[in-house]
């Protein structure tokens, strides 16, 4: 156990006197508490700003109810503050799909709720705004990330602007921020003014709509739909969305403009992805990989006890799902560690004094993502497809296995390492080969029978996340008829190997495009395979998603194609009621929903002996119905 303080960055004025320092650099403020992990970003830009020789601070958590005092115990920082929410959107985290309030937090001490507040980014850097109006703020996370520009707030029901007109911040960071920080700190000690600071990749800041933009040769420019438009138009708020994505995903791409109110929002284009120093960089930070030791007599903080003996592998998911937020906040392309920087940590990991031999996950996003990237860099530069496995997987991925065979193997070796588990989530599709070559020539068979014999936690979790193939499109994900083919191949693979660990399917209800008609199919579909659903979800929507612009809007932004969606609470319920067929309390409503719909060959497969066919019923599927709305 680590007893000397000063081993975390400091949290409390006693902290920073042990330091010996007296006034600071640079103040951060967080959502969240205070784990000095590579898995949590405060901690990261902690680290880093460190590492840079800043004096710094953290405010874990601050009461913002109160007299203020834990905004004003570091006073005024010499550089800046920097504001996050945490590692999720405030909102996210505060309620469930159906807007109830949650009744925990995973990162807090003792999982308590209620130390932070809604929209947690605008209400901190509203409070030091006030406080100390001098000082500029820079706010990142994904919170701030995600809400960068024109979004549809799923908690308050109505279109808001971009994140920096509501918070008044100086400054965004978006995405990963290792690569933008770094930079701001270099042009600040070389005597830039803070106010200067307009060229810097992946930042977004306003202006004066008649003030000229800051001139930079290597970008061109991109008007957005402004903010009033935004209002007036759903679909030009849908079409705002597919340049958006696009410009995310690009190695090389476009600065993008958009008025709100009397003001231009500027979001100048990403850096290129992360090279594997740089990103081994961050992760070979001296991290004590422990919460920090004020809060050990409130209880374990929940996300920590989850990932404190694993290991992420990269960053980054070329999936592209509509309802996910990954690609937008970590980027497309993959931005792998290096395996020595790997192996390092795993090593690390062994030294925990609560550490009893079994890595939790050794993964990442998608955990076969791992080392994966275009052969040709020059395609991949041009390329502006939000997925690369969607709808079929690029010629151009190089999906080859073998990198991470050879990890898990070399992470099993290291003395005190009994298992090195990978829990994250794969992409099963990726491992479903077109024929014999490509399996072979991927090693994709080989890893999954790495997997399934050594790195396996007892279960096998996968996301084929529907059935019905429309719905399926429009979440950008592969026929279900992959989910079966990948099904049976693991099942032959277990059987060989003498075990007997289930296969976890993941499941959405509520999503775009998808009816009642498509929930009874899952239904029916799953059972037929041997189910009964467990983990299922509402579909929700957050800031940012393909998804969430056609449940607000209507419109999908790359084809303008309409699509009706679940909005009601009492919709999304019933949805979901068909994930529990098998509960009587279920089962009369069930059978009341097919027949009103004509579909009692549903009703037959899901439910035998519960309906009957009528005279005008043949027992084949009617013309699709939707529910209303």
């Amino acid at each position: 156990m680590i007893k000397d303080k000063t081993a975390w960055l400091p949290i409390t004025r006693e902290e920073t006197e042990l330091r010996g320092w007296h006034d600071l650099d640079v103040v951060l403020i967080s959502g969240d508490a205070y784990i000095d992990h590579p898995a949590f970003g405060t901690a990261v830009i902690g680290r880093i700003l460190e590492q840079e020789g800043l004096r710094i601070a953290i405010v874990a958590q601050p009461n913002w109810q109160d007299d203020l005092r834990d905004f004003k115990k570091f006073g005024q920082p010499k550089l800046f503050f920097g504001v996050t929410a945490g590692a999720m959107d405030s909102m996210v985290n505060h309620y469930t799909a159906r807007k109830r309030q949650r009744s925990d937090d995973a990162y807090t001490p003792g999982g308590q709720p209620g130390f932070r507040p809604d929209y947690a980014t605008t209400v901190y850097t509203q409070i030091l705004k006030k406080l100390f109006p001098e000082v500029p703020v820079i706010i990142g996370g994904i919170e701030a990330s995600l809400r960068r520009v024109t979004h549809y707030d799923y908690w308050s029901d109505q279109l808001k602007p971009g994140i920096l007109i509501e918070s008044g911040a100086d400054l965004l960071v978006y995405g990963m921020g290792e690569q933008p920080l770094r930079e701001i700190i270099r042009l600040l000690r070389r005597g830039v003014p803070f106010s200067s600071l307009k060229t810097i990749p992946q930042t977004a800041f306003l202006q004066r709509s008649d003030e000229p933009l800051p001139k930079n040769k290597n970008w061109a420019d991109f008007r957005l739909s402004s903010h009033k438009e935004c209002l007036e138009s759903k679909k030009k708020f849908a079409a705002n969305f597919k340049h958006i994505e696009q410009e995310s995903n690009k190695q090389f791409a476009r600065r993008l403009l958009q008025d709100v109110n009397q003001q231009r929002l500027v979001i100048n284009p990403p850096y290129r992805t992360m090279t594997t120093a740089e990103i081994d960089a961050s992760f070979d930070l001296p991290f004590t990989r422990m919460p920090h030791p004020k809060y050990n007599k409130r209880g374990p903080i929940p996300a920590y006890v989850m990932i404190r003996h694993s290991v992420n592998t990269h960053r980054g998911c070329f999936g592209g799902c509509s309802f996910c937020t990954i690609s937008a906040h970590q980027g497309k392309m993959i931005a792998s560690r290096s395996e020595e920087s790997i192996l390092r940590e795993v090593q690390q990991v062994t030294q925990m004094p609560d550490f009893k031999g079994f890595i939790s996950d050794l993964g990442g996003p998608s955990a076969n993502m791992y080392k994966m990237k275009g052969k040709v860099q020059a395609i991949c530069d041009r390329c502006v497809s939000p997925s690369c496995i969607h709808p079929t997987i690029c010629h151009n991925l190089d999906i080859n296995h073998q990198p991470m065979i050879d990890l898990y193997r070399k992470a099993a070796q290291i003395d005190g390492v009994k298992k090195a588990f990978v829990s994250s989530g794969i992409r099963y599709d990726l491992l479903v080969a077109a024929d014999e070559k490509q399996d072979r020539e991927n090693h994709l068979t080989g890893y999954m029978e790495q997997i399934i014999r050594h790195n396996i936690p007892g279960r096998l979790k996968v996301a084929p996340e529907h059935t019905s193939g429309d719905t399926l499109k429009l979440m950008r994900k592969p026929s279900f008829g992959f989910f079966h083919r990948f099904k049976k191949k693991y099942e032959e693979i277990n059987h060989r190997a003498g075990l007997d660990q289930p296969l976890i399917p993941y499941f959405i209800s509520g999503h775009p495009g998808c009816g009642m008609e498509d929930m009874a199919e899952l239904a029916a579909e799953t059972k037929e395979m041997g189910f009964q659903l467990e983990q299922v979800q509402d579909f929700t929507p957050t800031p940012m998603t393909l998804a969430t612009e056609i449940y607000y809007s209507g419109y999908h932004p790359y084809t303008m194609k309409e699509f009706r969606t679940a909005r009601s609470v009492q919709e999304k319920k019933e949805q979901s009621l068909f994930f529990f067929w098998y509960k009587k309390e279920n089962q009369g409503w069930i059978e009341k929903v097919l027949t009103s719909l004509g579909r009692l060959d549903l009703l037959t497969r899901l439910l035998p002996g519960r309906g009957k066919k009528s005279k005008n019923n043949s027992g084949k599927p009617a013309g699709r119905m939707r529910f209303p709305g």
